[in-house]
């Protein structure tokens, strides 16, 4: 965790954020994983919806999309075409995940 100090004007906001990573992941489905973060939580993520787009497209492949690794160091998971997610966004997934989709679907009909 860290924190960041802002100042506007006269007063000082200090905010506090969480960096998460990913430390373990199984595929538990075609195009379904389950994460696990390093705060000891997990999500189950269906990425089926979000697979559009020249990016995520090519992941539509079940092959392709088995092929995803952790990336330790980083604490991402990345698939062989350079597909990833910030693992903040993977964490907080029910947020993101309607936002997400209508981009992909977005750059798909570009």
């Amino acid at each position: 965790m860290f924190t960041r100090k802002m100042i506007f004007g006269d007063h000082m906001t200090i905010t506090e954020h969480r960096l998460y990573r990913v430390t373990s992941f199984e595929i538990v489905d075609d195009y379904v994983l389950r994460i696990c973060f390093n705060d000891g939580t997990e999500q189950t993520i269906d990425f089926e919806p979000v697979l559009h787009g020249p990016v995520f497209g090519p992941l539509r492949d079940p092959d392709l999309f088995k092929q995803v690794e952790l990336i330790e160091y980083a604490g991402c998971l990345e698939w062989p075409t350079g597909a990833d997610f910030d693992p903040e966004v993977l964490h907080d997934w029910p947020q993101h995940r309607d936002e997400i989709i209508a981009r992909r679907l977005l750059q798909e009909n570009r």
